[in-house]
């Protein structure tokens, strides 16, 4: 591969410093600009970013979609192609020669969004059973074509046809801790809440969307509605699709994935009684 990529990647940070320093250094060689959009931080990470040769714009934080959209529709660039990289993740040499390959289709627009997957690492190991792996994430996006929606796991949504690439990024969703894992996972399942008690429908996906995104869009709607959802969870998980075979890490992710959806059906319950208390 010669030359940097005609690709900006944007990094969102909120007090990143023990990661975004290795996040900068797997793509600062393969694409022409390097954005950190921080959300006020109060430790090393604007300063860390800096240093590794990263641009940083800094945006009061409102919420996951709202800080994409305003990097995809308002923030100064060179490109018109964004890589989203979260802080914890890592461009694989493989993805970045594989973009390249696909530097024709982008520069003619023959699709305006590319899915890729994520290999998630807890405890020393790549969790390809217990972490649901195959999971498709939309990344790569031209931005005129790509809107994002939902506040919290986010939904991306392309007007132009859709790829998938064979290439991942890297994920270290535990480099910061498990107590910040607990912590974040607690603030996510909050609003998973309020979305599932949510009278909105949002957007509708089908088993059989050619398109990734919808297609899980329309798996996670059933999944939502499944009574016993934690235990269904971890079942899943660390059964069907042979999460032991990841061993002590299987287990304890699977458990913790658990955990999770615990959370959202509790404080899903909580918000129901503190509606019928309100009415």
């Amino acid at each position: 591969m010669t030359g940097k990529l005609p690709i900006t990647v944007i990094i969102l940070t909120k007090n990143e410093q023990e990661v975004i320093e290795r996040a900068i250094e797997s793509s600062i060689n393969y694409f022409s600009q390097i954005i950190v959009l921080d959300s006020f931080s109060d430790d090393l990470t604007v300063a860390l970013a800096e240093k590794s040769g990263a641009e940083v714009y800094q945006r009061r934080f409102d919420g996951y979609a709202s800080q994409r959209n305003y990097a995809l529709k308002e923030m100064p660039k060179k490109n018109d192609w964004i890589l989203f990289l979260d802080a914890d993740e890592m461009v694989t040499d493989e993805l970045a020669i594989e973009l390249s390959g696909s530097l024709n289709d982008i520069s003619n627009l023959r699709f305006g969004m590319a899915y890729m997957r994520r290999k998630d690492f807890f405890m020393g190991r790549w969790l390809r059973r217990s972490s649901g792996y195959p999971t498709w994430f939309g990344r790569l996006c031209h931005a005129p074509s790509v809107n994002v929606e939902r506040e919290i796991n986010e939904e991306y949504h392309c007007s132009l046809p859709t790829i998938k690439l064979s290439s991942h990024l890297l994920h270290y969703p535990f480099a910061k801790g498990l107590a910040f894992w607990v912590e974040r996972h607690n603030r996510y399942s909050s609003n998973e809440a309020l979305e599932k008690v949510s009278t909105s429908n949002g957007t509708k996906g089908t088993l059989f969307s050619i398109d990734p995104g919808l297609r899980r869009i329309f798996l996670k709607k059933v999944f939502m509605k499944l009574p016993m959802r934690p235990l269904i969870a971890f079942l899943y998980l660390y059964f069907f699709r042979m999460g032991f075979i990841d061993g002590r890490a299987g287990f304890r992710y699977a458990v913790l994935r658990s955990f999770y959806e615990f959370l959202i059906d509790v404080k899903s319950d909580e918000l129901i009684l503190k509606n019928m208390d309100d009415d």
